[in-house]
């Protein structure tokens, strides 16, 4: 859960700026007035391994005597005092050159500038002898040596450090310069030297020139104040919470982080470098974040696993692995004094990935949860989250009594609930109430964390149970079962008899308890006020005091929450299950409680710094005692670091059979153990061991890694045992829900397992049951096992300040940090060892392809000398050992970059070449196809050309043929008019001229010339009038004819459609008339082959059988002839009928077309005649049906008759013969 903006680093919108580099800022000098645990005669001097001493040879003063004098600062006393420490010191040294600073590249455009007082920072190292390694703790701090106007740092007797400025120096006492104008004459061995102001806030520790405790302080609060709250260690990223969001994170940043653009120290570069790794060695990897309590562990894992899922994202897996983050945080997560969102359980996440990189599941691995916070909590601090999201998410009917009030007030999780009415019902079981209704949570006056809205909260929970698959009903039920252990608190007892014996009171809370988990309030009341106990072969009822009541009911409501949690872990496992897709491919975050020592240490406290016992001595394991090993076991020169190994502490926890672990499960295991036995085992048998002192009562006290801490061992047996009697587990596995049944079968499951080791003896499931402790250190055991055959990864999250302020850095609590995670031993050891190691096989075949083909050809040692001889790689930057090849930080880079630039340069010479030759094939390939299609489209064009070719000729010859004949046409037409036009205008003319010549004759010719001139221009005008006249009257007629031809066109066509009507239906007619006529002949010809058959047996036996013939003959002829007369009779019919109904056809044929007039309709006439028609065929075709049968019967009688004639004709043959 994110809960508060205070508890760790929080995430920023990806739309703020990227962070700069660090800019040179003017150094005032600060006063570490909070580092008081240093004394003030401690002592910092140079390491044999430097090569220099930093002491003057009578540097035999107490470092403490401090004087404090005004000394005015002008010329003559700082040349004096110049020239002394050239006189008494005879020789001067110069820097020393192999230092970090001194190797270290800074761009030009990143150097701050450098004054000239500046320039002479490093001082001339002063002969001395070394001294012995007791006397120092910094082995890579540079000695000191007198220098005008040097810094350097300077511890007050009150255990400040101050940032003071050599003004002179005598023997050995040096006058400095503090802050507010104060000058002091202090002991040489006292200061520390100081880093140039050119180093100021560098991301790297390494990169110091001096690695002392303020120094290392300094440079991580100048960060800090710039929001770079990301610091290297060496391998080590050390992250200070800000308490407040910072911009630091984001699409942005990731991407940048992806492409390399981005080098600052952060989460993000952690998380790629371990994926990169990942791919790389195919070895899997582990992020293991450490640090106090509130310290941001918590959040850092889910920067880690927000980076993961936006590289190895997309199949949809990961948006449900982050979506665990809220359902654990609210389950396992509660506010403490120290941290608003602190995490009670430890959690290990173990991410798989694909072969391509991408995400493929996860699995999800949980350790010793707090129980006890359940039922008890401290004042000013919070039980689980969850609690107080449920009271403040839920809807509001959830806290009456099972009335709805308003159904608009229940929340999305109802709402996007099909079945509403069911959720509904089911959650107003629940009855909830106010928080501080109820006893579990009142213990604590704390109900609420500022900036965090439970309501919310819940709604993001409920969202995040959907995306991981958690069915609605189970959700319903985990609801249930919180609510029932908040009502569980609430049951209260009362006494029943004389020896304080209870039974729980048939409250709200006893009812609301069975109602939720499905039992019956009686049996609920008799496992929490009663308890059996087998002894010998009956079963005895015990009552409970009340102490030993409260005792029961505490422990079902802790079991019940545990399981719960453990339930839904397996869950979210089911969910994020890996199965087929599989690769063997991971990377672990290991989130855990960090080191806790609280004013009162109980038995979690205890577990919890033994688990961060085991974590140090893995990473002391790791960087320092493997790391030197096998510098060691290789042969290669090196000088061996100390650090401080925790390997004591630990054998006072686990060593057998006197050790923590042992004894407190030795004394669980007596019914009479009591915590005051306990403490005082301890004390006896561990007094003698330097980690462990014994207190007064029931306290002890053990020496961490981290510094000391008190427990009280009041409630260690009882925890350590978590007792839950068997009448409890009977009670749950009678339950109607299904969850308290499936958590008694887990319960009873893990009790048949085998136990190792001393057990309880008080019968029934107890006994059988792995005390806390020793299952505990069987996971503690494996989580180490899984670590060591990853390759880890370490980031150190540390607390700024104790009141979650943010920009309030407290350098005691830092320091102190500091030094519990051991990480200036890092940083020397990184400074002066080999970090990256690779075997000589390896190192040839991954680089050997970078030399001459007969160089790589040699064996794995030559090659990868000749490799580091043939790219410059400097001697005192790597060593070669018997089997592997060591280098220091950063060398291994410059060899990868080559590779990857000439593997770069050999894809693009391949790519070139391969492109080259697909091109030659490609032009090859279209001169070929274009030569094919050249042929082919040839070819089909010279055809489609011959056929165009002939249509054309044959479109020329119509074209000519028919305009030929439209023009013979049109010309014939013109030709006809205009013979037709002078016809009649010359036979006008012809008489209009012979009649005007008449009257001219019979007038004598009187007219003149000019009177004949006028009679022929006014005959030619009536003429042409007369003409146009006739042409109007011709062009009337021929439309008058177009209108006649039109007319008569659909006449035609009415005709045509008439006749072809008529025709059908005589065609019909006819059929039906041919079928009558062929079934009257075929009648005909039956009767006549009768009647000759007859005839033709009657004239053979005329002369035997007279009578018997004539009988039978004139019986058979008259029927015979009857039949006859019947056929043509019927025939004679059908031809009469035949020759009316064509008759009258015939007339309404005519009478239809208009050659026959007549006063009838004849469509009307035509259809009753065919009505008459189909009347007459039906009443033919019954009598022609019904003769056919009376025929039938008078040849089957034929028949009988004919056969008794042959039976006879056979004997009378037979009797002739004899």
């Amino acid at each position: 859960m994110a809960s508060t903006k205070i508890s760790s680093p929080g995430f920023q919108d990806s739309s703020e700026r990227m962070p700069k580099n660090f800019a040179s800022k003017s150094r005032s000098p600060p006063s570490l007035q909070s580092i008081k645990s240093l004394p003030v005669d401690f002592r910092f001097t140079g390491s044999p391994a430097s090569g220099v001493s930093g002491q003057y040879d009578d540097a035999n003063t107490d470092n403490s005597n401090v004087i404090c004098d005004s000394i005015p600062e002008n010329g003559d006393l700082c040349g004096e005092v110049d020239g002394g420490i050239e006189d008494s010191a005879g020789e001067v040294y110069q820097a020393n050159d192999d230092t970090p600073y001194d190797r270290k590249t800074i761009a030009t455009d990143e150097r701050p500038s450098v004054s000239d007082e500046d320039l002479g920072l490093v001082a001339p190292h002063l002969h001395s002898s070394a001294p012995s390694p007791s006397e120092f703790r910094w082995g890579d701090t540079t000695s000191y040596a007198a220098k005008k106007k040097l810094q350097s740092w300077f511890q007050l007797p009150n255990g400040n450090w101050e940032l003071g400025k050599m003004l002179s120096s005598s023997g050995t006492e040096i006058v400095i310069s503090l802050s507010e104008e104060k000058v002091l004459k202090v002991n040489a061995d006292s200061l520390l030297p100081a880093n140039p102001d050119i180093l100021d806030g560098v991301d790297d520790l390494m990169q110091l020139s001096y690695l002392n405790e303020p120094s290392v302080l300094y440079n991580i609060q100048y960060r800090y104040n710039q929001d770079m709250i990301y610091t290297k260690a060496g391998p080590v990223l050390v992250a200070i919470n800000p308490f407040k969001k910072v911009p630091l994170y984001g699409n942005d940043y990731i991407d940048a982080y992806k492409r390399k653009s981005n080098e600052s120290p952060h989460v993000y570069a952690i998380t790629d470098t371990a994926i990169r790794e990942m791919i790389r060695d195919e070895v899997n990897q582990s992020i293991i974040i450490s640090g106090e309590s509130g310290a941001g562990k918590t959040e850092t894992a889910k920067i880690a696993m927000q980076y993961l899922a936006a590289l190895g994202g997309g199949s949809g897996i990961e948006y449900e692995i982050l979506k665990t983050n809220p359902i654990l945080e609210a389950f396992g997560n509660a506010k403490t004094l120290r941290n608003d969102n602190s995490s009670r359980f430890g959690k290990l996440i173990e991410i798989h990935f694909s072969e391509t990189g991408k995400i493929s599941g996860a699995k999800i691995q949980t350790f010793l949860l707090e129980k006890s916070r359940v039922v008890q909590c401290a004042e000013g601090e919070r039980s689980y989250h969850i609690f107080y999201q449920l009271c403040a998410g839920a809807p509001s009917a959830l806290r009456d009594n099972g009335r709805m009030r308003n159904s608009s007030k229940i929340p999305r999780m109802i709402e996007r609930e099909p079945k509403k009415s069911n959720k509904i019902i089911i959650l107003e079981k629940l009855d909830l109430k106010s928080v501080h209704e109820y006893k579990y949570l009142k213990q604590s006056s704390c109900y609420s964390i500022n900036g965090v809205d439970d309501a919310e909260q819940f709604r993001i929970v409920v969202e995040a149970l959907d995306i991981v698959h958690v069915s609605k009903e189970d959700q319903e039920s985990v609801f249930a079962m919180l609510a029932a252990v908040l009502w569980m608190g609430n049951v209260s007892f009362t006494v029943i008899d004389n020896e304080n014996h209870v039974e729980a009171v048939a409250d709200e809370g006893l009812n609301n308890v069975a109602k939720l988990i499905g039992c019956d309030v009686g049996e609920l009341k008799l496992a929490l006020s009663t308890r059996k106990m087998i002894v010998g072969n009956d079963n005895i009822i015990q009552k409970l005091t009340l102490s030993q009541a409260i005792e029961t009911r505490d422990a079902l409501a802790k079991s019940i929450y545990a399981s719960l949690f453990d339930w839904l872990v397996e869950q979210i496992n089911k969910s994020l299950a890996v199965g087929k897709r599989r690769t063997g491919r991971s990377i672990s975050i290991l989130d855990i409680y960090g080191f806790e020592s609280f004013d009162r240490n109980s038995f979690e406290q205890f577990c919890i710094n033994y688990a961060n016992e085991r974590l140090q001595q893995h990473f002391n394991r790791h960087l320092f005692k493997l790391e030197q090993e096998e510098y060691i076991q290789d042969g290669i020169d090196w000088n061996r670091v100390e650090f401080e190994d925790n390997q004591d502490c630990l054998n006072l926890f686990e060593k057998k059979p006197l050790g923590l672990l042992s004894l407190l499960d030795e004394e669980s295991t007596f019914p009479n153990g009591t915590d005051l036995t306990f403490a005082n085992k301890l004390k006896q048998h561990l007094n003698s061991n330097s980690c462990f002192r014994g207190e007064r009562g029931k306290a002890f006290s053990v020496c961490h890694y981290a510094g000391e801490v008190m427990y009280d061992t009041t409630g260690f047996l009882e925890k350590n045992r978590d007792l839950l009697h068997l009448d409890s587990i009977q009670l749950l596995s009678s339950c109607t829900c299904h969850l308290p049944q499936t958590f008694a079968s887990n319960m009873l499951t893990q009790s048949e397992k085998p136990v190792v080791g001393p057990l309880y003896k008080s019968g029934g499931a107890d006994s059988q049951k792995l005390s806390v402790a020793t299952k505990f250190k069987g996971q503690l055991f494996q989580l180490m096992q899984r670590l060591e055959s990853t390759t880890p990864h370490f980031i150190r999250c540390i607390k700024p300040n104790n009141f979650q302020s943010p920009g309030n850095y407290d350098q005691g609590l830092v320091l102190q940090q500091l030094r519990c995670c051991g990480v200036l031993e890092v940083v020397r050891i990184s400074r002066s060892g080999f970090p990256t190691r690779m075997s000589h096989q390896k190192f040839a075949r991954r680089y050997g392809f970078l030399l001459l083909e007969s160089v790589a050809s040699q064996d794995p040692l030559s090659v990868s000398v000749a490799i580091l001889h043939q790219f410059n790689i400097v001697p005192e930057m790597y060593q070669v050992g018997y089997t592997k090849l060591f280098f220091r930080t950063g060398q291994i880079g410059v060899l990868e970059d080559t590779r990857n630039h000439t593997l770069h340069g050999i894809l693009r010479v391949q790519s070139c070449f391969r492109g080259h030759q697909a091109r030659c094939r490609l032009r090859n390939l279209r001169r070929g196809i274009a030569t094919l299609q050249s042929f082919v489209r040839g070819e089909k064009t010279r055809k489609e050309f011959a056929i165009l070719l002939q249509r054309h000729r044959a479109a020329l010859f119509i074209q000519k043929q028919i305009r030929s004949r439209i023009a013979r046409k049109k010309f014939m037409k013109i030709y006809d008019a205009s013979i037709v036009i002078q016809s009649v205008i010359r036979g006008w003319l012809v008489r209009r001229c012979s009649g005007d010549l008449g009257l001219l004759t019979v007038g004598g010719r009187k007219d003149k010339d000019s009177d004949e001139v006028l009679v022929k221009s006014s005959f030619l005008a009536e003429l042409q009038r007369r003409v146009l006249k006739a042409e109007a009257a011709l062009r009337e007629k021929e439309e008058e004819n177009d209108i006649l031809h039109q007319r008569l066109q659909q006449y035609e066509n009415r005709w045509s459609e008439y006749e072809l009507k008529m025709k059908s239906m005589e065609e019909v007619w006819q059929k039906q008339m041919r079928s009558l006529q062929s079934s009257l002949s075929i009648a005909k010809k039956s009767l006549a082959l009768d009647d000759s058959r007859r005839n033709s047996d009657a004239s053979v036996n005329l002369t035997d059988e007279r009578d018997s013939s004539w009988d039978a003959g004139s019986n058979g002829v008259r029927p015979m002839s009857a039949g006859l007369t019947v056929i043509s009779r019927m025939a004679e019919e059908f031809e009469q009928r035949s020759q009316v109904f064509g008759d009258d056809a015939k007339f309404l044929v005519e009478v239809k077309s208009g050659q026959t007039e007549a006063s009838l309709n004849p469509d009307r006439e035509l259809r009753r005649l065919k009505q008459m028609f189909e009347a007459w065929k039906k009443d033919y075709g019954s009598r022609l049906r019904e003769t056919k049968v009376i025929l039938q019967k008078l040849g089957n009688e034929e028949g009988s008759g004919d056969k008794g004639r042959k039976k006879w004709w056979v004997r009378r043959n037979s009797s002739r013969f004899n």
